[in-house]
């Protein structure tokens, strides 16, 4: 990780650093594009062919059955269950908390206007399964779209050896998933946005993916025929915000749990004194040696770095330049500083909130804005499942107390079709 000092880069070499290292986005349209279109022309068998060239996918029945579904309980351990029922209790106790309210306003007497919630029909649900196998996220997306009441819930994981993970059917079954197919990459978002003969569309396509899942979900967004997605997503980051009263073995695991996500993961320590950093990049050298992914965390460090800010203040507006998906502040009495955080997708108050928990058990989602873009984005949630319809009622009276407005305006933007629309209705 390069260490760089605040006080000495321009406004240029700051907001380089804000930006991500850029993914080629051109490339990876190029190589969708064409996949998304033959799908769209040949559906299944379109489908499965991608699949076999980049999953090594060889059967033909890719909806996973009852009997799988059975199997994956049976063959996983307890402690395993109790761990993916455990999280799914606090991730649906947290959750239940977000069904939003419907409400009635008379804005003048006799306009009744009114907002009610309705849940989004159809919605599919990818579960990246290249490097990493993550039952976590099937429990993020399946529970909020559970509690939202969605109709049909569609699951999708790349398989291996033509097999789904245990531990992902079991949290799908925990998420009354009964729909799961054995499909992942950009042929998955394809086939579920277009749907075939096999296979109904969706309506939204949630979930995260390499730069080839997030390529087929921006295009198919933009595509009439395609559907809606939750969010633009880039690789996992986190940012932490470390004081002197930090713990560098605590700082440099937080780092390196993110780092650990992917080769074009980002981690970004902000410190107060270069001593500080250097003892955590020690730690951190000494913690990557230990790990399995040691060769992914290192790559993703090459992409990563640590910045020396004079004060907290400073931290915190580069932080919320920054926007990251992931921040932690190890700092005295963090909770004090909350108000003061305007963009970020999840954050983690003090030394004892690391993010694996946000990952997995805590409650709150881990679906998160990414890239930048938790400046403008929230956690996926269950409203992402829903989408609001408003309402309005008048009587002959309401008519006339806002008929004055409603032709002014009408006149006033020249659309007389409208103006009459009223004063039709209120001929004697």
């Amino acid at each position: 990780m390069k260490i760089f000092e605040l006080n000495k880069l321009n406004k240029n070499e700051i907001q380089a650093l804000v930006k991500r290292p850029a993914i080629d986005f051109s490339k990876a349209f190029g190589v969708v594009k064409p996949m998304l279109e033959d799908i769209k022309r040949n559906g299944l068998s379109a489908a499965l062919s991608y699949a076999k060239q980049f999953d090594s996918y060889s059967g033909e029945n890719i909806l996973v059955s009852e009997d799988e579904f059975s199997s994956a309980n049976k063959n996983l351990s307890n402690e395993i269950k109790t761990a993916i029922l455990t999280a799914a209790k606090n991730i649906r106790a947290f959750h239940e908390r977000q069904f939003p309210k419907a409400y009635q306003v008379e804005t003048m007497p006799g306009v009744k206007c009114s907002r009610e919630f309705r849940a989004i029909e159809n919605v599919g649900l990818y579960i990246p399964g290249g490097s990493a196998i993550l039952p976590s996220t099937m429990l993020m997306l399946g529970i909020p779209a559970s509690i939202a009441g969605c109709k049909r819930v569609v699951a999708c994981s790349p398989a291996k050896d033509g097999k789904v993970n245990d531990a992902l059917l079991f949290a799908a079954k925990v998420c009354g998933v009964k729909e799961f197919y054995k499909l992942g990459g950009a042929q998955a978002v394809a086939l579920m946005a277009y749907g075939c003969e096999e296979v109904k569309k969706v309506d939204k396509f949630f979930g995260p993916g390499n730069q080839f899942v997030t390529a087929a979900k921006l295009l198919v967004s933009i595509d009439v025929e395609g559907c809606a997605i939750d969010m633009p997503a880039g690789p996992s980051e986190v940012l932490v915000i470390a004081d002197e009263f930090a713990n560098s073995s605590f700082v440099a695991s937080d780092l390196l749990s993110q780092a650990e996500h992917g080769a074009d993961s980002q981690v970004v320590l902000l410190a107060f004194s270069k001593t500080f950093a250097d003892s955590v990049l020690a730690v951190v050298e000494k913690q990557l040696n230990e790990l399995p992914r040691k060769e992914i965390a290192a790559q993703s460090l090459k992409n990563s770095f640590v910045l020396i800010c004079d004060n907290l203040d400073e931290a915190i507006s580069f932080s919320n330049n920054y926007a990251p998906e992931h921040l932690i502040l190890h700092l005295e009495n963090a909770e004090r500083f909350k108000d003061k955080i305007i963009n970020a997708g999840s954050v983690f108050l003090g030394e004892y909130s690391t993010e694996s928990v946000g990952d997995y058990a805590s409650g709150t989602n881990h679906s998160l804005p990414t890239y930048g873009y938790a400046k403008s984005f929230g956690s996926v949630s269950v409203e992402s499942f829903m989408k609001s319809i408003t309402f309005q009622q008048l009587s002959k009276e309401g008519l006339q107390c806002i008929a004055p407005t409603v032709t002014t305006l009408a006149e006033t933007e020249m659309l007389s079709a409208h103006k009459n629309a009223v004063m039709i209705r209120l001929k004697p």
